[in-house]
């Protein structure tokens, strides 16, 4: 470790730090081989106890893959879609609604049109509109690529990008859906 100095002296490690590190390595087994002995249990200090390493990923789920996060459109597909020579499969437009209701609804419109085999759809979030009492201005706008981002919906979306100015611009958004597994 490094003491964080401008000129990058090390520092030795305390004894607690030691029993620790220690504790870490003999936890360590290499992949695809296995263990040829058990290592020799050490002096462990009562401070510091050896705690069980629970795996990063539960059996039950490690078979199934997990989808990334949605990446942009790419640059052809925008132009198809402002275009018209590629379809907008759906359209669900969350102007006026509370953050709540629209995300209820979000979720199930992109549940429903992923399940009807959509390819692409276009969410309508406004650009927001005047803060009255103290509200803020374009809530939907910005929650919206959260939400589409969120474990909820990750699984059925391959990305999403800032539609045409003829399908609402900044206020819209195309989604782009995966194919539904069979």
């Amino acid at each position: 470790m490094t003491s964080g100095s401008k000129h990058g002296r090390r520092r030795s490690l305390t004894d607690e730090e030691r029993v620790l590190w220690s504790t870490v390595t003999r936890a360590i087994v290499p992949l695809g081989r296995p263990r040829s002995r058990d290592p020799q249990p050490e002096e462990a200090s009562p401070a510091v106890e050896a705690v069980p390493v629970k795996p990063a990923i539960e059996p039950a789920r490690a078979s199934r893959p997990v989808a990334g996060p949605p990446a942009p459109l790419d640059r052809r597909l925008k132009q198809r879609l402002a275009r018209g020579s590629e379809p907008i499969d759906g359209r669900v437009d969350l102007h006026g609604l509370t953050q709540a209701e629209a995300h209820d609804l979000l979720v199930r419109f992109v549940r429903t049109a992923s399940a009807q085999g959509a390819r692409v759809v276009l969410v309508i979030t406004g650009k927001g509109g005047g803060a009255g009492a103290g509200g803020e201005r374009g809530v939907l706008r910005r929650q919206v690529p959260h939400w589409l981002k969120a474990a909820a919906l990750r699984d059925l979306i391959v990305g999403f990008a800032a539609a045409h100015v003829g399908h609402g611009g900044d206020g819209a958004l195309y989604v782009r859906l995966r194919r539904p597994r069979v």
